[in-house]
């Protein structure tokens, strides 16, 4: 975990308390459960609930003769109590304790970031819902398309972030089970009952079917999910970056009072925030490997797993959680500038309602072959002529494609000058917005 890129709310449900407390959680509730059965007395049982707890700088010292933490952290626990400590772990093995504490910590981990994309798709609704009617130029391959509008970006952005916490909240159901099945998980020592009543306590369900552990496949889904959550985080940031460049400038990110762009060169406003984004949304998605390698363990489990997660379960949540705060905070305050976004949609000189044209032809008796040759001909026409210097739009307000075609006697057999006119009209491309919108912010 790097302190730089983290939230306290999130690093403090994976510190080392928090995994002790987890690990106590899943001790007692075993208590009450074998109490329920039967196996405590009710005594036996209160002092228990009542008074074990665990020393941290204890288990580290313990730890040092065991080799063993699971050991160290019970030696702790039976420190703080009397002879009723014998009940405590019983007829339980390490990974009943481990794995079934690591899904509540998962658990109430997936329930920050679900309210952290709830925020991200509030401020991205917000924004899109602004910028429903500002126009500029959709890009395919980087190139000019045709005209769109701000928001329609946007609204794209918020139903992919909303795909991705669908797979946020399914994960959230998959890892939400616990175990207490015994050393080789077949309940020699315990019966199903029992898991079931601990995990009754703990609100989670238990595993159908387990060996020494929970399968790791479902700890691959939670972080395939986050990854792929980090890919739509990262699209946007992307964007915003290219919307940034000196270039493009059609939107940036909010410069404060104060802040430097460069050490060298004073004039320089950085997409920091984007590139920061994009830069942690690699981290998350490097998860995905060690944690698809972890499902594959000898026989009823090995210990191969174990460091893997001590790694990415703890980075992956603070790292996500860090990420999706800081992009919200960019959404929410991105500069744009719809005069830039406008300028940039005039550049190519009408090139942008080529395919407006191309349409109008096939009504009038032409095939699709022959209009397609007669506007793209005009259109290459228009490239020439910007590479040459001519302004794309004259002092009439008139774009150079638009000159081209009123000039073309092929084109004028079947369109005439209004037909023409008509299709440089930006509402024609936005006509559909309202329809967009009301089906996408249901």
């Amino acid at each position: 975990m790097v302190v730089r890129y983290s939230r306290e709310v999130m690093a403090k449900k994976w510190d080392i308390k928090a995994k002790y407390d987890a690990w106590l959680k899943v001790e007692l509730a075993a208590v009450k459960a074998w109490n329920k059965l039967g196996l405590i007395n009710d005594t036996d049982c209160e002092k228990i609930l009542k008074n074990a707890k665990f020393d941290i700088d204890r288990i580290d010292e313990i730890e040092k003769t065991t080799k063993h933490d699971v050991i160290a952290f019970l030696t702790s626990v039976s420190e703080s109590l009397g002879e009723e400590s014998r009940f405590v772990h019983y007829a339980m093995t390490s990974s009943d304790c481990i794995d079934t504490a690591v899904a509540l910590q998962i658990k109430e981990s997936l329930e920050l970031i679900l309210e952290d994309i709830s925020l991200l798709l509030e401020a991205i609704k917000k924004r899109a819902m602004e910028h429903k009617n500002t126009l500029m130029v959709g890009r395919s391959h980087g190139i000019h398309g045709e005209p769109i509008t701000f928001g329609l970006v946007m609204a794209i952005w918020y139903d992919e972030i909303l795909h991705a916490k669908d797979l946020i909240m399914h994960a959230k159901e998959v890892i939400s089970y616990g175990k207490i099945s015994g050393a080789m998980g077949n309940f020699a020592h315990a019966p199903l009952e029992f898991e079931e009543e601990v995990c009754r306590n703990l609100d989670l369900k238990p595993a159908p079917v387990s060996n020494q552990i929970i399968q790791r496949d479902r700890y691959a889904q939670v972080i395939s999910a986050i990854a792929i959550l980090a890919s739509s985080c990262e699209q946007i940031a992307v964007a915003i970056r290219h919307f940034q460049r000196t270039e493009v400038y059609e939107a940036e990110e909010f410069f404060s009072t104060g802040q430097k762009g460069s050490s060298a060169m004073p004039h320089k406003r950085n997409p920091v925030l984007s590139e920061n984004i994009t830069g942690l949304c690699r981290v998350l998605r490097s998860f995905v490997t060690p944690a698809l390698e972890n499902v594959a363990l000898w026989h009823e489990r090995d210990i191969s797993h174990s460091s893997v997660e001590r790694f990415i379960l703890p980075d992956a949540f603070i790292t996500a959680d860090f990420m999706l705060t800081r992009l919200t905070n960019l959404i929410e305050n991105l500069l744009v500038y719809p005069e830039n976004m406008m300028k940039n949609l005039n550049l190519t000189g009408g090139l942008v309602f080529s395919q407006r044209v191309l349409l109008e032809l096939p009504f009038k008796g032409i095939s699709r072959e022959e209009a397609y040759k007669i506007v793209q001909r005009n259109a290459m026409k228009v490239w020439s002529d910007l590479q040459n210097g001519k302004e794309a739009i004259n002092d009439k307000n008139e774009s150079l494609f638009l000159i081209a075609l009123l000039h073309d006697e092929d084109l004028r057999k079947s369109l005439n000058e209004e037909d023409i006119r008509k299709c440089f009209d930006y509402n024609y491309y936005i006509k559909n917005i309202d329809a967009i919108f009301a089906r996408t912010f249901k």
